[in-house]
């Protein structure tokens, strides 16, 4: 049967080049249509090295469709390699190419002694969204870049491979990056990241020289940090919780210490002066906070399963509100369904709710019409929910794709203080409807 999806928050497996982009000094190089990327870009930031428009397209044709689109291609990389100046060319096919046969693999290792190196991924929209694409993409780079330095030098006693949301289709990727690593930092261990200021090619060769990964998502990524387990023998610690607030990064960071053998003593330490923090910017806004008649007791969580977990999570565990039905909407591959649903019950006082994954956001939204909140609702979601809350004179906090209303350049809701910023929030977003 037929899947309806209506309301997207997602996009189609090419859009992951996003994912590319947010390396610097990468680019990739899209053999598809010439309306595909400039519909799939939102032109929200990339890694600062290019603008989010710039990069090369064989633009397809009635042509290439008929007699192939290999020579376009062949030229396409030839003259991006004249032109621009990446350090990394990234070939991505998207539907209509995959349709016809043109074999982006064989054009791509024509390539192989270019003074920079030209490696390919097949991203096509009919195969998977972008988290999939995301996936796909970073495997490729493991496969046929990172692979090549292998052995090159000595594991690097600390150092950690770290991943977490998937780039420029979480809105809070980079902050939440960033903040999971002076997490990591502050228990006395070395991170490694690719994506973001400061970072590119060179951490992608540090690649091989980690002592772990680790990998902060519920499944999107996964297989690309699987691999890097199996090939590179560099042991995976798949933490499926996004910590937001004080429950989750204190469990997180015990965790990863266990894990990597991290001091046990800064670690504990660490942790009783960041809750000592939290909670003492609680106890000054406790008056607001426990006011009941600012904010209902009851909500709703609409997005992508790391925000379903995680928001549920800190939501009940650290300020004891009740979850009513929760949504999630990047179409979560079968293999990974219970899991989530097993991780977004995992609930203080033994608290169950009913997790639905669909991606029919008309029927969704009819289901939340009727759910009774017990005062006004408190709504986190995307973009498409704020018609709903306002009819329903509801709270609404936009928290994942799309988000219209909102830039985020490099703010957080990770970790302790990413936990205070979502309440700020929330909040806000409650007090702002007080009647003066």
């Amino acid at each position: 049967m037929a899947k309806i999806l209506d309301q997207a928050r997602y996009k189609c497996a090419l859009a992951a080049m996003q994912t590319v982009q947010s390396i610097p000094g990468a680019i990739p190089v899209l053999h598809s249509g010439p309306g595909c990327a400039s519909k799939l870009n939102d032109n929200n930031g990339t890694s600062g090295r290019f603008s989010p428009n710039i990069y090369p397209c064989t633009s397809i044709s009635e042509k290439e469709v008929v007699f192939g689109g290999a020579d376009k291609l062949r030229s396409t990389i030839s003259n991006a390699l004249k032109i621009i100046d990446a350090d990394l060319f990234v070939v991505l096919s998207g539907c209509t190419g995959e349709i016809i046969g043109d074999d982006i693999q064989e054009v791509a290792e024509e390539f192989e002694d270019a003074e920079k190196p030209v490696i390919w991924a097949k991203t096509p929209g009919f195969k998977g969204n972008n988290y999939i694409g995301h996936d796909w993409i970073l495997k490729s780079i493991f496969e046929q870049y990172v692979r090549k330095f292998k052995g090159e030098a000595p594991k690097e006693k600390g150092l950690v491979n770290l991943f977490a949301g998937v780039p420029q289709q979480d809105p809070y990727w980079l902050g939440n990056l960033r903040e999971l690593e002076r997490l990591l930092q502050s228990i006395g261990l070395k991170t490694n990241t690719i994506f973001g200021f400061g970072r590119g090619l060179e951490n992608l060769q540090k690649i091989p020289t980690a002592e772990y990964t680790i990998l902060v998502s519920p499944w999107a990524g996964l297989e690309s940090a699987q691999y890097l387990e199996k090939e590179f023998n560099i042991p995976l610690l798949h933490y499926p919780i996004l910590p937001i607030g004080a429950a989750e990064t204190t469990k997180f960071l015990r965790t990863v210490a266990e894990f990597t053998g991290a001091d046990k003593e800064l670690t504990e330490s660490v942790i009783q002066q960041n809750e000592a923090q939290f909670f003492y910017y609680l106890e000054r806004y406790a008056d607001t906070i426990l006011e009941s008649r600012i904010v209902s007791k009851r909500f709703t969580v609409v997005s992508e399963a790391q925000y379903v977990i995680a928001v549920t999570k800190f939501l009940v565990n650290d300020m004891g509100l009740f979850p009513q039905k929760l949504f999630v909407t990047d179409d979560t591959p079968e293999a990974f369904r219970e899991e989530v649903s097993q991780e977004t019950n995992t609930l203080n006082y033994d608290i169950k709710t009913k997790v639905e994954f669909t991606t029919d956001g008309f029927d969704l939204q009819n289901q939340i019409r009727k759910m009774d909140f017990g005062g006004s609702p408190l709504i986190i979601g995307s973009n498409w929910e704020k018609k709903l809350a306002h009819e329903l004179k509801g709270h609404f906090v936009n928290i994942s794709y799309p988000m219209i209303e909102k830039i985020v350049i490099n703010s957080h809701v990770a970790g302790y203080s990413g936990g205070l910023y979502l309440l700020e929030d929330i909040y806000s977003a409650a007090l702002s409807m007080l009647k003066i």
